[in-house]
């Protein structure tokens, strides 16, 4: 069976880098007089650390420590890069380069176990608002769905009746104190405006159910 196999431009890309990068970290290892396998474990490690910061940032965008280590591998990397192009005479590695690369284990040895074994922090749960029920992060129950069917329109909502739930009896006679205040209010309407007081008027001025309202003004001769 044929089996068409595609090249990835950018994997190849990819390779010849980590090849170029692999090979100047060992000739910088070695000139600084890290010889036999020793040498070729140091790309190892910068390339290990570089992969475990970046897998880090990757959970965790705002982690520190995880930027910190990516730079410092990045730097090692580039340097060793940067190093080898000619700027450094390999024969003669200053002193504190020895230092560097010959502390490299250790500093590496530290950042990958800061980084495989320290806990990512977790998010900050939301504060609740006004509007806003709190959200629970660690809820293992699903959460309800909500029916986003119409809800039928509410009934038109009817008049509230004026009187009680049981209306008030029709009084057989009137007291005369009452009829007595109702006959001022008239007279002073009528003064005032002219015209007689009309019953919804006297109803709103004493309170009182419609059937004692309109009884006195049945007596007052009130339209």
């Amino acid at each position: 069976m044929n089996r068409t196999i595609r090249v990835d431009a950018v994997l190849v890309q990819a390779v010849i880098a980590g090849a170029l990068s692999f090979s100047h970290l060992h000739d910088l290892a070695e000139a600084a007089g890290q010889s036999g396998w020793k040498a070729w474990a140091y790309p190892i490690s910068v390339d290990l650390l570089l992969v475990a910061a970046w897998r880090r940032l990757r959970t965790a965008r705002r982690d520190r420590a995880a930027w910190a280590w990516f730079v410092i591998a990045l730097f090692a990397s580039l340097g060793a890069n940067i190093a080898t192009a000619g700027l450094l005479d390999l024969a003669n590695v200053p002193a504190w380069l020895r230092i560097v690369v010959a502390g490299w284990p250790a500093l590496a040895f530290l950042g990958g176990t800061l980084l495989v074994h320290t806990p990512a922090a977790e998010p900050a749960a939301p504060e609740p608002t006004e509007d806003a029920p709190a959200v629970d992060l660690h809820r293992t129950k699903p959460a309800p769905v909500l029916d986003e069917r119409p809800e039928p329109p509410a009934p038109a909502e009817l008049p509230a009746p004026e009187t009680a739930a049981e209306p008030a009896p029709v009084p057989a006679s009137v007291p005369p104190a009452l009829l007595d205040h109702a006959r001022k209010l008239a007279d002073n309407h009528r003064a005032t405006t002219g015209t007689p007081l009309p019953v919804a008027n006297l109803r709103a001025q004493l309170g009182l159910p419609a059937p004692v309202v309109d009884s006195i003004a049945a007596h007052l001769q009130l339209t």
